[in-house]
């Protein structure tokens, strides 16, 4: 890795490539593209196209690729060739080929959508989808390919991606911004957010994995006894980075920058075996790009290393699981960042108002945060272990806190400036960065200049939240908007809406230990959701106020919001029954007949010493019984878990179905697996059928 500098975004076709390959009326046409999202005519794409063929030939590429994020949360892609024929006039057999890229193969693509998730929205014999070219993030070279970014649509113009409304919700967020933002004298500027994904992981070794079914087909450890070392000691977080992890991480760097991401930080996580990567921040739609690569290159180059990436929210039961913070903060064009306090009192009152935005948009709208990151994985995350609960709350820190509280009550703020808090006449205190200290058990905390969400998971796209994000903070600024474009007296205005929203709203905020009981307590008293599980959050996607956000804005239609209600509760389902099946193949396969072998082979040799001694052996014979008791209390709950999975497919309502498997099949999945680490915590080794939890975490050297 030498001169990473020069090394930085080599495979990425960004504006420093086009302006020294594009013609400089063509290039001006890209920037009005990108920055103004003016759409390219066909003869400018054309040139476009072609450049970008040459420049990927360069870096080796021989197929192109819409690469596109369908509603599974992962990508997808279809790779054509350059290869055209050539000389094959008259129906003679080509003499050659040419390398040809075009225009119309640039900006659309067609793909069979009918094997996607559509939730609905399309029939298996309407195969017809469309790929889009989103000329925002850069197409890229990855293994030989030109990766093209794109949004995905159906042949009516329905979204079957999770690009396409993350681009509407970036919009709207931006139309809304912008009319405030007139009102503070700022004309010829557009809003832009910025998100930046810390992205948590495990690294175990791959011929463990290998021995393990539960982790092949679920991503999780379904059974494992606890043990006899785990986090307590705290060694493993920030501690000495491995050699066969650092010489993963050397190579996941040099990939990741050449495709011009901004890999910043990497260090060991609280957990055994667990790491973490955090990138610089960058527009929405790239950084969401950029955590697709990511997440998919750990993955790849673990296995050159012999290893396997664990991208599960919880893959190991006692331990801590793995989350994707989303840092979000939102900036105007030319660079100001409106979550940061600033100088002046008009900064001040700018400040203020966006910040009142989002405490609106948490409050207005906990339930479709708590659901942008409902996964049946993410359920066994939340509420412990460094992960906020479910239920959705604000840290502002204790003085922030007290300046909102100071204007909420007309009163005089007590900190360094004693001033009376009137909005556009008294500087606020300047903040530093870091004016307070963190909260981990918050699930949406200031953190200076941005707000971390904290409850997303390791696996999750990241498009989800920032969806949510966006559309529900445009519909705080488009009421702000409404209010003070015909007010008479904009300060007096100002400083009245951001008290009045300081008021209505402060029940979301909440600056203490989110896993006390109290807390659980004090918000169920404020009326905040307490949504602890998928089912429970999805049964509110479609309330008519949530309709009504997403229609309003243009972010979803109603059919559209309708599909991803009916994908969400499917896959729910899926998951959970695959794991279900799983574990009882585990169990009826491997473990119970090493339980009732272990049991037979104590029970023989307690009757063998009894016979010659005349005295049974104290502990053989302790043993066996509770040997026994467990291999039979395994079989029943087993039996139980059958039944309970055979019962929970009934019927057609999606929502009902994924509440019977949430009830009862979990709950029986949770019950088999305590009596099977109960068995494997009193087997020997050789014994047991599966590598141990100190096997997994610690198989890394």
């Amino acid at each position: 890795m030498n001169d990473v500098a020069s090394r930085f975004a080599a495979k990425v076709f960004n504006l420093a490539t086009m302006k020294q390959r594009l013609p400089k009326d063509t290039y001006r046409e890209m920037l009005r593209c990108i920055g103004d999202g003016e759409r390219l005519n066909l003869d400018v794409a054309n040139i476009v196209a072609n450049a970008m063929k040459d420049w990927a030939i360069e870096q080796g590429a021989t197929h192109f690729t819409h690469w596109f994020q369908p509603m599974t949360g992962i990508t997808a892609e279809k790779h054509d060739s350059f290869i055209s024929p050539n000389g094959n006039a008259g129906g003679s057999a080509p003499s050659g080929i040419i390398m040809e890229f075009s225009g119309k193969e640039l900006v659309r693509g067609e793909s069979d959508a009918s094997s996607f998730p559509s939730g609905g929205l399309r029939s298996t014999f309407e195969a017809r989808g469309y790929t889009a070219w989103d000329p925002t993030s850069y197409a890229f070279v990855k293994d030989g390919v030109l990766y093209i970014p794109t949004a995905f649509c159906s042949y009516g113009g329905e979204a079957l991606d999770m690009k396409t409304p993350l681009l509407r919700s970036m919009e709207a967020i931006d139309r809304q911004a912008r009319r405030v933002l007139k009102l503070f004298g700022h004309d010829n500027v557009k809003s832009i957010t910025t998100v930046g994904a810390e992205q948590e992981y495990f690294l175990i070794d791959q011929s463990i994995m290998d021995q393990r079914e539960d982790l092949l087909l679920t991503g999780r450890t379904l059974l494992g006894a606890k043990p006899p070392k785990g986090q307590e000691l705290d060694d493993h977080y920030f501690g000495v980075i491995k050699p066969r992890v650092q010489a993963f991480m050397r190579e996941l760097n040099d990939e990741l920058w050449q495709l011009g991401i901004l890999a910043k930080t990497e260090h060991n996580e609280a957990a055994p075996a667990q790491h973490e990567l955090a990138p610089i921040f960058t527009t929405t739609n790239i950084a969401v790009d950029h955590n697709q690569l990511t997440m998919e290159l750990m993955q790849k180059i673990a296995h050159r290393h012999g290893m396997v990436c664990l991208l599960h929210e919880k893959p190991f039961a006692g331990v801590n699981g793995s989350g994707k913070h989303n840092n979000w903060s939102i900036a105007t064009s030319d660079g100001v960042n409106l979550l940061d306090p600033g100088t002046t009192p008009f900064e001040n009152a700018q400040f203020l108002l966006f910040l009142c935005a989002v405490i609106q948009a948490v409050d207005d709208y906990q339930d479709l945060l708590r659901i942008s990151v409902a996964t049946a994985g993410n359920d066994h995350r939340l509420g412990g272990s460094e992960a906020p609960p479910a239920i959705m709350s604000m840290f502002l820190g204790d003085e922030l806190t007290e300046v909102l509280e100071a204007i909420e009550n007309d009163a005089a703020y007590g900190g360094r400036d004693r001033v009376q808090m009137k909005i556009g006449v008294h500087v606020l205190p300047r903040f530093p960065k870091d004016s307070t200290d963190r909260n981990r058990t918050s699930p949406f905390a200031f953190t200076g200049n941005k707000f971390e969400f904290r409850s997303p998971g390791s696996s999750l796209s990241m498009a989800k939240p920032n969806i949510v994000i966006n559309t529900a903070v445009a519909e705080s600024l488009r009421k702000f908007a409404d209010v003070l474009e015909g007010a008479d007296d904009f300060t007096g205005a100002l400083h009245d809406l951001i008290r009045d929203t300081i008021k209505a709203h402060k029940r979301i905020l909440f600056n203490g230990n989110g896993y006390d009981e109290s807390w659980r307590i004090e918000a169920e008293r404020r009326g905040l959701m307490n949504l602890k599980t998928t089912p429970d959050a999805l049964s509110h996607l479609l309330d008519k106020k949530n309709v009504e956000l997403f229609e309003t804005h243009g972010v979803f239609s109603a059919a559209e919001l309708r599909s991803r209600y009916e994908i969400l509760l499917q896959n729910y389902v899926k998951v959970i029954h695959i794991e279900a099946e799983t574990l009882l193949d585990m169990v009826n396969r491997d473990i119970l007949p090493a339980v009732s072998a272990f049991s037979a082979k104590l029970c023989r040799n307690a009757e063998a010493k009894t016979a010659v001694t005349g005295v049974a052996c104290g502990y053989e014979k302790a043993r066996c019984r509770e040997i026994s008791r467990l291999t039979d209390e395994i079989y029943a709950v087993s039996s139980t878990l059958g039944e309970a999975i055979h019962h929970a497919g009934a019927g057609e309502d999606s929502l009902e179905r994924a509440m019977r498997y949430k009830n009862d099949v979990v709950g029986a999945m949770g019950a088999l697996r305590a009596a099977c680490d109960a068995a494997e915590a009193m087997t020997p080794k050789a014994e047991w059928p599966y590598p141990s939890y100190t096997d997994i975490l610690f198989s890394v050297k």
